[in-house]
């Protein structure tokens, strides 16, 4: 089998590997924006927890809370210490 190179045939080659590196770059591109946007977004979405989290305890700030047996999810209570004997 006989191959004939060609300068038109070169000149497709050339354009199909340069749009195949633009289209992998673009795609590279989109794929990191689309990761930052998610990043971004974590990050308000805390951001805005930490805030709603400042102001509740702002507002309970200086009051006594007296806790019962059905204690609400994330509340604390202190245990009396107990030294263990080795």
């Amino acid at each position: 089998m006989i191959t004939v190179l060609s300068i038109t045939g070169l000149f497709r080659t050339l354009l199909i590997l340069i749009g195949a590196f633009v289209l992998l770059r673009f795609l590279g591109q989109l794929m990191n924006a689309k990761r930052n946007m998610e990043a971004e977004r974590r990050a308000n979405e805390q951001d805005r927890l930490f805030a709603k989290e400042k102001a509740q305890k702002q507002k309970k700030m200086g009051k006594t809370e007296i806790l019962t047996s059905n204690q609400p999810k994330g509340s604390v209570q202190d245990v009396d210490f107990e030294e263990i004997d080795n």
